[in-house]
């Protein structure tokens, strides 16, 4: 496959490991959604969780959010994009 096929996942690494981190730390990981936007600073991956988790994904003074920020950022690395990720309400 090359990056021009028209049914390749972007950031599909660093999508899976984003979804996994998330479902892990919500109550109710059905709810859990993943959007993606390209912007001119690479990949934007939004999270949308459902009510009541967003204070669990976010984590005291932003702690569990920076983790999961860390560790997608690294697993971006292997499918060669930058990403950043967001928690949207």
């Amino acid at each position: 496959m090359t990056d021009t096929d028209p049914n390749t996942i972007p950031a599909a690494n660093a999508q899976a490991v984003l979804e996994y981190l998330a479902k892990a730390v919500v109550e109710d990981p059905d709810a859990v959604q993943i959007e993606v936007e390209e912007g001119r600073r690479g990949l934007s991956l939004n999270v949308h969780v459902g009510p009541g988790d967003m204070g669990r994904v976010i984590g005291k003074r932003g702690r569990v959010a920076q983790s999961i920020r860390t560790v997608v950022r690294a697993a971006a690395v292997r499918d060669g994009v930058s990403v950043d990720v967001e928690f949207v309400d």
